[in-house]
């Protein structure tokens, strides 16, 4: 069974910064495409950033220059730094890893973890 830890939200003023970490472990053979995900009161899920096996990296228009993702295999950890933070990223934020078997692949989620950001 894979599990993806996260940690790093909490209450920022706004223009503050936080860095998000999601740590996966269990076992599997590699993990593909890793993102970050945001849900706000009474809004679906929205794609906040992702990136692939290969370090390609995909961002929402909302958080472009203000946000970066990383990734680093050896800890297969995703990270999610957030700058020039504003009160419309409050939200939960939830990871989400493809984690790949020798003949599937699966997608994993995070339990969440709050994002409030106060004006």
């Amino acid at each position: 069974q894979v599990q993806l830890v996260e940690s790093g939200g909490g209450l920022v003023q706004a223009g503050g910064s936080l860095r998000l970490s999601c740590a996966a472990s269990g076992s599997y053979l590699n993990i593909g495409t890793m993102g970050w995900y945001r849900q706000a009161p009474g809004t679906g899920r929205e794609l906040v950033a992702s990136i692939t096996h290969g370090y390609s990296a995909n961002y929402a228009d909302s958080v472009k220059g203000r946000f970066t993702i990383s990734r680093d295999d050896n800890k297969n950890t995703v990270y999610l730094q957030m700058n020039s933070l504003k009160p419309e990223d409050t939200g939960v934020y939830y990871c989400h890893a493809e984690i790949r078997y020798y003949i599937s692949t699966t997608d994993y989620w995070g339990q969440g973890t709050q994002v409030t950001v106060s004006s």
